[in-house]
């Protein structure tokens, strides 16, 4: 059967830990059920299968020629600027691939986390600090992204917000880790402090977050399959749609 519209690729990250593939698994159903006439695909970057060369070799086999490959990241780093658009490069010349923006900042992401904050054992935010703290990168981008993430959490109702990266990017960024974000907000008055983990799913920086958020009250779940984030993965695949540009 010919398909009428251009398939949609999920490029998740990929990760050693399996908790990684079998959340992006999750969310895939939950694309599949907001659109039953979308053909809704994944691949990997990383370590978990298929991969994105493998899967498009497979889409190319079955006669698809239009592909719509949305980044399963929250961030436009090194990823979405390098390794996505070099794997784009190699696909079957006969694919038409369209490669879409990446998830953040987006106000549906502000919902996701926002339901993750209000599903946590959250005390009062009127005497509360609340740390948003990312997985990390170098790129001056990310770092925007995720101040602009914390600037919008900045209007619930919170005593202070601080953005926090869990990676040795902190160091050039200029955003603290987790561990450094919580004593701020002590220091600075909050009598409780929350700490948001802004990642997809559970894996090596989801954990290394925690492991920084000892001192902090309140540690939230990932953004996992929330329906918003679902959501914003048709979003952008629509978005892309509509546009008119060159392949890849």
């Amino acid at each position: 059967m010919k398909n009428v519209h251009p398939v949609l690729l999920i490029i998740g990250h990929g990760s050693r830990d399996p908790r990684h593939a079998a959340t992006v698994t999750r969310l895939v159903e939950r694309v599949r059920e907001l659109d039953s006439e979308l053909c809704v695909e994944q691949g990997f970057l990383d370590f978990d299968t298929p991969g994105v060369d493998i899967k498009l070799k497979e889409l190319d086999a079955r006669g698809i020629r239009d592909v719509i490959a949305v980044p399963l990241l929250l961030s436009r780093a090194f990823h979405a600027k390098k390794d996505i658009p070099a794997l784009l490069r190699e696909a079957p010349p006969s694919l038409r691939i369209r490669q879409a923006p990446v998830l953040g900042p987006d106000p549906l992401l502000q919902q996701a986390l926002e339901r993750r904050i209000t599903e946590a054992d959250v005390p009062d935010r009127s005497v509360a600090g609340l740390v948003v703290a990312a997985a990390g990168s170098s790129d001056p981008e990310a770092a925007a992204g995720i101040r602009t993430m914390a600037g919008g959490c900045a209007a619930a109702g919170w005593r202070a917000v601080r953005p926090a990266f869990a990676t040795a990017a902190s160091a050039t960024s200029g955003i603290p880790n987790p561990r450094d974000a919580v004593r701020a907000l002590r220091a600075s008055g909050a009598e409780h402090v929350v700490v948001a983990r802004y990642v997809i799913s559970p894996g090596r920086l989801s954990d290394q977050i925690a492991r920084g958020a000892t001192d902090a009250d309140v540690v939230t779940a990932e953004l996992g399959d929330a329906p918003e984030l679902a959501r914003l993965l048709v979003t952008r695949y629509r978005q892309t749609v509509r546009t008119v540009g060159p392949r890849r």
